[in-house]
């Protein structure tokens, strides 16, 4: 394994320091292979370790929210859509604006991106384009993931918790260390939910479900100055989802939730992540192989209203394989460099199947091509034989790509200066087939129903090199250190599969129409609607400031400023007459705002505070014949808040080895959620707490989250001319027991 690593290690083996003489505290298996998540270097980040994730009750990316300051990932609905906002910028759909890396693995479908936690050693939220590093789509920043390292913790965890509406949680593991040099764990969960909104047509809720997961990870230290580390995975959801309700903009008011097809989510994946190291006296070499199958299902009533216009799926499987190489040098050196290689491999797929049913029929494709009848051939009209027919949307996506890139950073007296580049190429292609078989026949003409296959079938390719600086210069003071830096961001193209069915809809009233006069097809496809889009490029200015004022570190600040200039950014439209949606480059986008982390610690008592302001807007969109320049960019918060006070309440050791008190309050808003800024959802704040009680192996808490059950929304769409919203999660509450052996 990892045969690339150990190539080159033979190839180049300077005298290796005798293992003897290396403490096994300085080989360090689980630090990152880039970036120290402790660290307060020139970049804006969030760390949150295994006990802030537990006592906040943080069980999910959605819930650090506001937590990192401009930083948002809404719950629109269901695991499958997990977008993320980070300082204006984001995308409903295809690719992220921030990458995920779990052990030191990247994880290139966004699908995955929305997980149970369980057994999570540390979170990292960098915001910031940190393209030059970890490269395509880390315009907005990078989230690192480390799951617990049975060479740091050793023993057995369980829990079980029970929350309203049927709300079960069951989480296992076991760690072991047979010696210094090997360590294995092993973990699992399960969840489960009734759901909090009911589909009244239906009269079932709609957005309960279950997942779970099993990991395994080993690491081993040679005496050979090498360190391996695997973590392999399985996950599975079996989710409903979509609670949309329909919004009457004349009276502003929200129907309940009532569609009658079901709307369901299922996901089942793998992921074998492998890391060697092997260390030099001067610098490490890391190689980390990693490989992903994912094969989700999603069923969806497009329309959400009780009638049967139509209904969509998405059933897709994707293998994914990437490796990287770098060398790093030993971070004590006054002159610090980093270099290496990565590449991807990824094919995905993908059928999309959009089902017309009787009211669609009518509605979207007969009506429409009545009246060109009626326009062209007094007298006739149009009928189909069934009532419900399929188009058929087929697609293979595969897509590769490779990097070179390095950092070199120099210390003189107090200032640090760092510059890298990347060079990064990717290719992806696309073969598509759509087509609908049926039955119509004239009315005045036929009495007999004539078969008709319409097919639109070809292949497509993008492709494109992107060369990714980041420079940055840092000071150090007494205080902590100050830094200046700029840095260009990348977020991949790609394809607009969701607007075939559109296409074919809009071929299949034209062949219909030269099958009556027995002609050739007329169709042309005239590139109305753009089936690739391509990608979204940004230059990242940055200012900011970590402190630590006080002498004995119980005052953390951290703050920075900002200015983002975005082009050919990635928009989610709704075409005009088009059923689906589609990625378009909007242009030309800026952001600018700042942010501020505080964490003050006085005895017992832990004051932490979170602010994020962020001014997103369009600097050049026209859409059709409507300009939106100066609009404020949809879906992104303008303010994030959040702040969290968690008070050790002293205690008799005969009663607790410690009662932990810990109330949050995380603000969000102002959310325009189109590009007109004509819907907008206005600041709203949710209030948690939690109490947690231990003694000895022993532990409960009780929690909360939305204790005041405030109302909001989180999502807006147009369907065939209808307005959507989702509703927020209301109160929560429950209760969790824990075992620690």
């Amino acid at each position: 394994m990892n045969f690339l690593l150990i190539l080159l290690s033979l190839i180049y083996t300077p005298e290796a320091e005798p293992v003897d003489s290396i403490m096994l505290g300085n080989i360090d298996v689980v630090e990152s292979t880039k970036l120290n998540d402790e660290e307060k270097g020139n970049y804006s980040s969030t760390h949150l370790g295994r006990a802030d994730l537990e006592y906040r009750h943080i069980t999910s990316l959605k819930e650090a929210t506001s937590v990192a300051p401009n930083f948002y990932q809404a719950d629109y609905g269901s695991s499958m859509t997990s977008s993320i906002y980070v300082r204006g910028f984001g995308s409903r759909i295809d690719q992220p604006v921030v990458g995920l890396n779990i052990d030191g693995m990247p994880i290139l479908n966004k699908n995955n991106y929305d997980f149970e936690f369980f057994d999570i050693a540390s979170l990292q939220i960098i915001r910031g384009a940190q393209s030059t590093l970890f490269g395509r789509n880390t315009s907005g920043g990078t989230i690192n993931i480390k799951t617990l390292s049975p060479l740091v913790f050793q023993g057995k965890r369980l829990l079980l918790e029970y929350g309203n509406e049927n709300a079960l949680r069951i989480k296992a593991s076991h760690y072991g260390k047979p010696n210094d040099r090997f360590g294995w764990g092993v973990s699992l969960h399960y969840s489960h939910k009734d759901g909090f909104f009911m589909n009244r047509e239906r009269g079932e809720k709609c957005d309960g479900g279950d997942n779970m997961g099993i990991r395994l990870r080993l690491q081993w230290l040679t005496a050979e100055n090498w360190s391996f580390d695997n973590t392999l995975s399985f996950g599975y959801t079996d989710e409903g989802g979509y609670a949309y309700r329909r919004y009457d903009a004349v009276t502003g008011t929200l129907a309940p939730v009532a569609y009658n097809d079901a709307c369901t989510y299922r996901r089942f994946n793998i992921t074998e992540a492998f890391t060697a190291k092997r260390y030099y006296k001067d610098f490490t070499m890391v190689s980390t192989t990693g490989f992903n199958f994912t094969n989700d299902r999603m069923r969806m009533d497009n329309d959400f209203t009780p009638l049967d216009y139509f209904s969509m799926g998405q059933y897709q499987k994707e293998h994914s394989i990437t490796q990287e190489i770098v060398v790093k040098s030993s971070q004590e050196k006054t002159f610090k460099w980093l270099g290496g290689i990565s590449a991807f491999y990824k094919r995905q797929s993908l059928d999309a199947p959009v089902f017309f049913k009787q009211d669609g029929i009518k509605k979207l494709i007969l009506d429409n091509a009545n009246e060109m009848l009626f326009d062209n051939a007094p007298g006739y009209s149009l009928a189909f034989g069934e009532t419900s027919f399929p188009i058929e949307d087929k697609f293979t996506i595969p897509a590769y790509g490779f990097a070179l890139f390095g950092e070199a950073g120099y210390s003189i007296g107090d200032f640090d200066i760092k510059a890298g580049l990347r060079i990064d190429y990717e290719y992806s292609s696309m073969d598509y087939n759509s087509y609908a078989e049926l039955h119509y026949k004239y009315l005045e003409a036929s009495n007999e129903y004539k078969y008709l296959k319409s097919v639109f079938k070809g292949d497509n390719s993008t492709d494109a090199i992107e060369l990714l600086p980041h420079i940055a210069l840092s000071y150090r003071h007494a205080a902590g250190n100050t830094y200046i830096s700029v840095a260009r961001g990348f977020k991949a193209g790609g394809f607009n599969t969701q607007l075939f069915s559109d296409i074919l809809r809009n071929k299949l009233t034209i062949d219909i129409w030269d099958d009556m006069y027995n002609r050739p097809s007329t169709w042309k496809d005239d590139g109305a609607i753009s089936t690739v889009y391509k990608p979204e490029t940004s230059w990242n200015y940055e200012i900011g400031t970590h402190l630590s004022p006080l002498a004995d570190g119980s005052l953390q600040i951290s703050a920075a400023l900002f200015f983002i200039d975005c082009h050919d950014q990635q928009l989610t439209i709704h075409p005009k007459g088009a059923t689906g949606r589609m990625m378009s480059n909007a242009g030309h986008s800026q952001s600018y705002g700042g942010e501020v982390s505080i964490s003050y610690t006085i005895g017992d008592i832990t004051v932490e505070g979170a602010y994020g302001y962020t001014h997103a807007t369009f600097k050049k969109f026209v859409d059709g014949d409507k300009n939106y320049r100066g609009n404020n960019l949809p879906y992104a918060p303008r303010e994030t808040v959040s702040a969290n006070l968690c008070y050790n309440i002293p205690v008799p050791r005969s009663f607790a080895n410690f009662l932990k008190l810990n109330i949050g309050w995380n603000g969000v808003g102002r959310i325009y959620w189109n590009e007109a800024n004509t819907l907008t959802q206005a600041f709203y704040g949710l209030l948690s707490a939690s109490l947690t009680w231990e003694k000895g192996h022993f532990g409960a808490s009780l929690w909360g989250k939305n204790l005041l059950d405030e109302e909001y929304n989180t999502f807006y769409f147009q369907s065939i001319g209808n307005n959507f919203f989702s509703r927020g999660k209301p109160l929560q509450a429950g209760i969790s027991l824990h075992l620690n052996l």
